[in-house]
């Protein structure tokens, strides 16, 4: 049974609390008001209040369940949950719970795919991955700001989005396939991580170029 939204509720309350609702009825309705309303009905929303927190439309919706998913990920695994497992399985859970909460709305996530696909919604698309892949590192313990906060989301958000497409197809029992390719997909980020690890500590003390010109520049005196 739906829980009725609180009548106070804000905007960005009724986006969150309707996107689950609307994500199932996207499979069949697809991401169009007709889904907005049906979600409204069983949420007990005005359907004109429903329609203005969806007015950018589709990607708006989708937007909205993402975001969703990211809170029953981090619901699901608080940080005191995490805290005790190495990052390589903090990693495989939080992508775990994800497709744990998009495995009945597969044939919405197809749909979702395809609308962010289209070339007008690419770079809001890219802006959606990124928000959760950050997320999960953040939520893993990553603290890194420097060049290394940028490739570790941007390999995760591969390893993320080619995990997404096996799921999508996988027939086999509790998603064994995805769990096996996903595993095998991080073990590959943990190795890449050691080895840049290992680079970074032989060269740290190499002479560096950007220093000499600086001094050339600016002379010690």
């Amino acid at each position: 049974m739906t829980t009725p939204m609180p009548a106070d509720a804000t905007l960005d309350e009724i986006r969150l609390g309707l996107a689950p609702l609307i994500a199932a009825n996207a499979a069949f309705d697809g991401w169009t008001n007709t889904a907005v309303a049906l979600a409204a009905q069983q949420a007990g929303v005005d359907s004109d209040v429903a329609a203005l927190a969806f007015k950018d439309g589709a990607v708006a919706m989708i937007d909205a369940w993402f975001a969703h998913v990211d809170v029953v990920m981090v619901a699901a695994l608080p940080a005191e949950v995490l805290g005790g497992m190495k990052i390589r399985e903090r990693i495989a859970r939080q992508v775990e719970a994800r497709l744990t909460e998009l495995a009945p709305h597969r044939d919405a996530l197809r749909r979702a795919l395809a609308i962010l696909a289209m070339p007008q919604n690419v770079a809001r698309a890219a802006r959606l991955g990124w928000r959760s892949v950050d997320l999960m590192w953040r939520q893993a313990g990553d603290t890194a700001t420097d060049y290394n906060h940028y490739t570790k989301r941007a390999i995760l958000g591969s390893v993320y989005t080619a995990t997404v497409t096996v799921f999508l197809n996988d027939e086999s029992e509790d998603w064994a396939d995805t769990r096996a390719f996903l595993a095998r997909r991080i073990e590959g980020i943990m190795r890449f991580e050691k080895a840049k690890a290992a680079f970074v500590a032989r060269t740290e003390n190499f002479p560096s170029l950007s220093r000499f010109i600086g001094r050339l520049r600016y002379p010690v005196v």
